[in-house]
C-alpha cells in the first residue's frame, strides 16, 4: 500500500473516530448542548456561559434544560445606550431585598451557578450555615462608569451590585463593615468575591477602589477583571 493511501486511511478512521464519540457524548461533556445550570460545573461550565453572552436563546435553553422557571421581561429600546434585552427576573432560591430585580439572561445564568456552586459552599465552610437572602443595591441603572463617558454595565441590567449576605440564624454579613471585619466573616465574603471570578466577567470588591467599598459589582459585560 502507498504511504499516501495509508495516511489518507488513518486520517479517515480518525474522523470516523472524532464523529463516533461526538454522537455519543454525554449532555454535560457536549460543547453543542445547552448547559444544565444545576449540575455539578466541569471545564465546559465557563465556555458555555461565555456563549449565553453572544446568544440569548442558548441562554434560555439552559434555564429550561435546568427546570429553573424564569419570568421574562419586555425588551425595552433605547437611544442613549441604556436598553433592555433579553432579560428575566432573577431567578434566585435565596430572598432578595429589594425582590425581583431585572438582569440580562446571561447575568441569572451566571448568579444560579454563583449561588448553587460557590455562595453557598463558602458559607457553609466560612461560617458553618447557608446563605438564605441577599441585599443588593440594584442591577438596571442608566449611567455613566464614575464620571467617564463609558456607559455602565448598570445601563443595561447587565450587572448587579451585592450588599449583604443573611445568614440562616437572621445575622447579616455586610460587605461595608466586614471586609475588614470578624475573621471569618471577612474571609466568607473574599471566598466569595473569589469565588464570583468563576461565573461572572467582572467581580470588583472594596480591593479595588472607595466607590466599591460597600458592595460586589458583578457583571457579564465584555471584559474581565476580579479585583
Amino acid at each position: 500500500m502507498r504511504p499516501l493511501m495509508r495516511v489518507a486511511l488513518v486520517v479517515v478512521g480518525f474522523a470516523a473516530l472524532v464523529v463516533l464519540i461526538a454522537r455519543n457524548l454525554p449532555p454535560a461533556w457536549d460543547p453543542r448542548t445547552p448547559l444544565d445550570l444545576t449540575a455539578a460545573p466541569n471545564w465546559l461550565a465557563a465556555s458555555k456561559l461565555a456563549w449565553m453572552r453572544r446568544d440569548p436563546q442558548a441562554c434560555f435553553a439552559a434555564f429550561a434544560t435546568s427546570a429553573i422557571v424564569i419570568t421574562r421581561v419586555p425588551d425595552r429600546p433605547s437611544t442613549t445606550g441604556c436598553e433592555i434585552e433579553n432579560a428575566v427576573r432573577l431567578a434566585s432560591t435565596l430572598r432578595t431585598s429589594p425582590p425581583s430585580p431585572t438582569v440580562t439572561c446571561a447575568v441569572a445564568a451566571a448568579w444560579t451557578m454563583f449561588e448553587r456552586h460557590t455562595l453557598q459552599a463558602a458559607a457553609r465552610e466560612q461560617l458553618g450555615q447557608e446563605v438564605v437572602g441577599i441585599r443588593h443595591l440594584g442591577t438596571q441603572s442608566c449611567r455613566n462608569i464614575g464620571a467617564g463617558a463609558v456607559r455602565s454595565q448598570h445601563a443595561t441590567a447587565n450587572a448587579i451590585d451585592v450588599a449583604g449576605f443573611i445568614l440562616r440564624d437572621g445575622r447579616e454579613v455586610r460587605v461595608v463593615a466586614d471586609w475588614h471585619g470578624p475573621p471569618r466573616d471577612a474571609a466568607f465574603l473574599r471566598a466569595v468575591r473569589d469565588g464570583a471570578c468563576r461565573w461572572f466577567r467582572v467581580v470588583l470588591s472594596p480591593d479595588y477602589n472607595d466607590a466599591h467599598r460597600d458592595h460586589f459589582h458583578l457583571d457579564m459585560g465584555r471584559w474581565g477583571a476580579c479585583r
